[in-house]
């Protein structure tokens, strides 16, 4: 409950300093690239649930619907302004609306998409699907995009067994540091 409140809190003191840099994204995407600002993914969520997470979008319109890792040419794929909002991850900022509507936490596990079948398979074995996901999480700042599956699922598992605000504070104050020193961005 205290996670849920501290969650909701930080979320709209967030938007609340965010919304002119967010709309500032919003047009530099709108004027470099055809299509919406926002994508919205389809993510799994607490017991498998699929939800609709939002992300500035970073990657043209034609792009596949698997991890960018996946991709082939994944560079080939981004926009104009895509790598800088990547870079910082600032394309993460519209997913406060998950965390207010309670699909999401700040930290958790980080949702994978509704087709990483490996992924959402290990972590159900393990108990994972049962918590609320994150924007960040023990995984992303263990490694981020680099781990493969089975360590980021160790990662998520050590979290589950050792959840606590404590924990979520120093994951919080890790992410802070990483993003700005882009650490653990590969595309």
């Amino acid at each position: 409950m205290i996670k849920r409140l501290f969650d909701i809190l930080l979320a709209m003191l967030i938007l609340a300093v965010a919304l002119p840099p967010m709309l500032v994204i919003v047009i530099l995407i709108r004027m470099t690239s055809p299509g919406p600002a926002v994508y919205w993914s389809d993510r799994v969520g607490i017991d498998n649930t699929i939800f609709k997470m939002p992300k500035f979008r970073t990657m043209r319109t034609d792009t596949p619907q698997v991890p960018t890792h996946l991709l082939e040419n994944p560079e080939h794929y981004v926009t104009a302004v895509g790598s800088f909002l990547r870079k910082y991850s600032l394309d993460e900022f519209p997913q406060l609306w998950s965390i207010l509507v309670g699909d999401m936490s700040f930290v958790g596990p980080r949702p994978a998409l509704y087709n990483q079948d490996d992924l959402i398979s290990l972590r159900t074995e393990k108990g994972i699907h049962r918590i609320r996901p994150g924007i960040t999480g023990w995984a992303q700042v263990n490694g981020r995009d680099e781990l493969p599956i089975p360590v980021k699922v160790s990662y998520d598992d050590y979290y589950l067994k050792n959840r606590s605000f404590a924990l979520d504070m120093k994951i919080f104050a890790m992410t802070l540091v990483k993003v700005l020193r882009s650490e653990g961005v590969t595309h």
